[in-house]
């Protein structure tokens, strides 16, 4: 086989920041982009509904290893929720299941949107990939039935009115992982006593990642070769730049490499952080111990 062959099914490595179009799963986006970047391993970062679009991190190669951290970072987005109407799913794609009058002005819309602020208890809607017994919560939907859920601790650090006009309101919102705006947009109906759903879902940000960064797959397709597409990526360790950064000595990286915790300077006092040793750049993952000392989590490669 050419040294050229070789390079051709290579896999590629780093993130790609992806502006989701509507109409498309996450999965399918995927796909899309592995056979783009002419790759086999990849993984999102977090699935968008198909009728949200904005950023979607991909992961490819080595960094899909650090996929999951994504799930854990707060996001941004930018909604559209009609009033008036209440759906079985929360969103426009869903059945009506009822139509009210709406009697509201823009001052109890800004009131009710404020009691959204802060952390509190959400339970995650039945139209959702949560398991419950080993299924998604989504086929026991789907068959009309409805399964218990156990509300999860979210919070929104942000909740601003941008516009209301004839039913819409339109919101940019700031809030933790794991939160349904979904269940913002039925909750805020029922608190009004209109009823409402999302209408239209863009995510603006993912931790400090932001959609004026990112490329649509038509752009993607656009581009003429693999190599050409494939400098969008950004190394794994970059698209984690929220996680703090810490420099081990070349003894320490060597036994964290093999399983080992040792001892760092500049550690904060709980949480996963970047490790980084001179001469080998990214390490991988770590978690402080709070001692003084980190233990290895998700690492790249051995020292």
């Amino acid at each position: 086989m050419s040294k050229v062959r070789t390079e051709q099914v290579k896999d590629a490595n780093g993130v790609l920041l992806l502006d989701k179009s509507e109409g498309w799963s996450s999965t399918q986006v995927l796909g899309k982009a592995k056979s783009l970047l002419a790759t086999r391993k990849g993984g999102h970062t977090g699935s968008l509904d198909p009728i949200a679009t904005g950023l979607l991190p991909l992961c490819f190669g080595e960094a899909t290893k650090v996929a999951g951290y994504f799930l854990n970072s707060n996001k941004r987005y930018l909604t559209t929720v009609r009033l008036g109407e209440s759906t079985d799913s929360g969103d426009r794609e869903g059945k009506v299941t009822s139509v009210r009058e709406v009697r509201v002005t823009k001052r109890k819309v800004r009131k009710a949107l404020k009691t959204f602020v802060g952390e509190y208890a959400q339970t995650p809607p039945m139209y959702s990939a949560v398991k419950v017994q080993g299924k998604r919560l989504y086929k026991y939907a789907r068959k009309g039935i409805e399964m218990p859920r156990e509300p999860r601790n979210v919070k929104v650090y942000e909740l601003n009115l941008l516009s209301f006009q004839d039913r819409h309101v339109e919101i940019d919102l700031h809030c933790s992982s794991g939160f349904y705006v979904r269940v913002l947009a039925h909750e805020f109906g029922e608190l009004l006593n209109c009823g409402a759903h999302v209408e239209s879902l863009r995510r603006l940000g993912v931790g400090h990642l932001q959609i004026d960064d990112s490329v649509t797959l038509e752009e993607l397709e656009g581009m003429q070769t693999v190599s050409e597409r494939r400098k969008l990526l950004i190394p794994g360790d970059e698209a984690l730049a929220h996680l703090p950064k810490v420099n081990l000595t070349s003894d320490a990286a060597y036994y964290l490499c093999r399983g080992q915790t040792v001892r760092a300077s500049d550690l904060p006092t709980e949480g996963v952080v970047r490790l980084y040793e001179g001469s080998a750049g990214f390490l991988g993952l770590g978690t402080s111990l709070g001692d003084g000392r980190v233990a290895p989590k998700r690492l790249f490669h051995a020292n």
